[in-house]
């Protein structure tokens, strides 16, 4: 028999596999005839029709299971969604009871993932108290080295992932509370200011009523204020080259006319983008010299106050939009299975790890916006942008061009996260992707950061990510399914 040769199955018949037919299996092939012949006589058959549950996640782990046809899903509870976490039609994969050879430990066994059948399944199947058995029995030293290496790395690997999560979460909040402290700042000094200049206002307000203004000529000037800051805020945007001459013209209008404080007045009109036409329109409409130097000052606290609101208008929207970027980053709120468009999460990424990008990296996005959503776990995709851009940064040691390019290719998006660092020799490409490899120096990775992106992308969204790179381009490309499986 082959192993593409079908077997006819009875459900739960005890024998219902040969010697003969187990050898076909890869985990079995290498057994003796007596091996097999224990097996055979120790195993049974299951038929799942499609949809069925063959495990349920939580429930005791007394059965372990091998694929004979068919394909099968494993899940995790997340929260209240089912997350798939790997999908398979291999035949002789093998899932249930895998660590029943462990020494117990005193904590009862329990299945790790739920396991369905997506079409009609079959398995060969053995209680995990006969296959602990055999392990043990048959492969003493084998069981020790696996105790040991399991054991040792569930230790490993629970330590320092708490502690890459730790360092994550501290890295990435400490780079939030530095992005969010720049616009608090700046609105607390734009406020401070603007009392100041609220103040100023009240005064000069005083001064002109105490000064017998008529009428006809304080209307004016309230006019004039409302045209000034009308005029100001559709006046077009200025060099610093521009805004410097600018100033240079309006300081010396106001020193002919003997306007007190002439050149702090001229930065202000400046900066609004005023010209000399509006101070010659508005020295027209006030039509008294000696009304001029007060109603210049007046309009220039109102023109300040504007434009004091308008940073603090600038800095909350900074703020809310940083929170939004968190919250969008962290997924609260959101369903862990949904369509999305990649573009979302890259940036609220990127928002999240500007501190750490820092200045001397060129953020380059070379977006196709026209991309359609795809199903994904963005909550989980996030993760993976967070570990290639970082990835990106600590290998241009701060000073390069980070570009992510997005793109359709047949009936996947690619997202594309290249950088100008020294590149990866060839030697240690394929390692890359392995849990606690690493190239950076010692204390600065865990290596896991792409093993976990791997495994999201690969077993969590039946993509792939592949590694280019030579020296001063760097490439990793991820590709992510345009539809959900077919048979899902």
């Amino acid at each position: 028999m082959s192993d593409t040769d079908p077997v006819t199955l009875v459900p739960c018949e005890p024998g219902a596999l040969t010697p003969a037919e187990l050898r076909t299996l890869f985990l079995f092939e290498k057994l003796t005839d007596e091996q097999l012949q224990w097996i055979s006589d120790h195993g049974c058959t299951m038929h799942m029709p499609a949809g069925g549950v063959v495990i349920q996640e939580g429930d005791p782990a007394d059965q372990f299971f091998v694929l004979l046809s068919g394909t099968i899903a494993l899940s995790r509870k997340v929260g209240q969604d089912d997350v798939q976490t790997s999908r398979t039609e291999q035949r002789g994969v093998y899932m249930g009871a895998t660590n029943a050879y462990l020494r117990d430990d005193g904590v009862p066994r329990r299945y790790m993932a739920s396991m369905r059948a997506l079409d009609d399944s079959d398995f060969f199947v053995m209680s995990a108290e006969d296959f602990g058995h055999i392990m043990r029995e048959w492969f003493p030293m084998a069981v020790h080295l696996l105790e040991g290496l399991t054991l040792g790395m569930r230790s490993s690997q629970a330590a320092i992932s708490e502690r890459q999560r730790l360092t994550a979460l501290g890295a990435l909040s400490a780079g939030l509370m530095h992005e969010l402290n720049n616009p608090a700042a700046a609105a607390s000094r734009a406020t401070a200011s603007l009392r100041q200049r609220v103040a100023g206002m009240r005064h000069k307000l005083g001064m002109l009523a105490a000064g017998k203004v008529p009428t006809d000529r304080l209307v004016a000037l309230v006019e004039l204020q409302e045209d000034v800051i009308e005029r100001a805020a559709k006046a077009p945007a200025l060099t610093a080259m521009q805004v410097a001459d600018r100033e240079d013209e309006l300081g010396d209008w106001m020193d002919e006319r003997n306007v007190t404080g002439a050149w702090d007045l001229a930065a202000v009109f400046a900066q609004g983008g005023l010209d000399i036409e509006c101070l010659s329109d508005m020295e027209a409409r006030v039509g008294s010299p000696e009304l001029l130097d007060q109603a210049i000052h007046w309009i220039g606290y109102a023109l300040e106050t504007e434009q004091l609101m308008t940073d603090i208008e600038d800095a909350t929207s900074r703020v809310s939009s940083l929170v939004a970027s968190a919250k969008q980053y962290s997924q609260m709120d959101r369903a862990a299975h949904q369509w999305i468009d990649v573009h979302t999460g890259l940036d609220s990424t990127l928002v999240m790890l500007t501190h750490k990008i820092g200045t001397g990296v060129k953020v380059v996005k070379d977006y196709d916006r026209t991309l359609p959503q795809i199903p994904a776990h963005p909550a989980e995709l996030n993760q993976v942008w967070t570990n290639l851009i970082d990835n990106a940064v600590q290998a241009m040691n701060g000073a390069g061009t980070l570009t992510i390019k997005t793109y359709r290719e047949d009936d996947h998006v690619i997202v594309a996260v290249g950088d100008t660092g020294p590149g990866v020799p060839d030697e240690l490409k394929k390692r890359v992707f392995e849990p606690f490899f690493t190239t950076k120096p010692v204390g600065e990775g865990t290596g896991l950061g792409l093993d976990i992106s791997y495994r999201i992308v690969v077993n969590g969204h039946g993509g792939d990510i592949k590694l280019e790179s030579k020296p001063g381009d760097t490439k990793f490309k991820v590709r992510l399914p345009l539809n959900e499986p077919a048979s899902a």
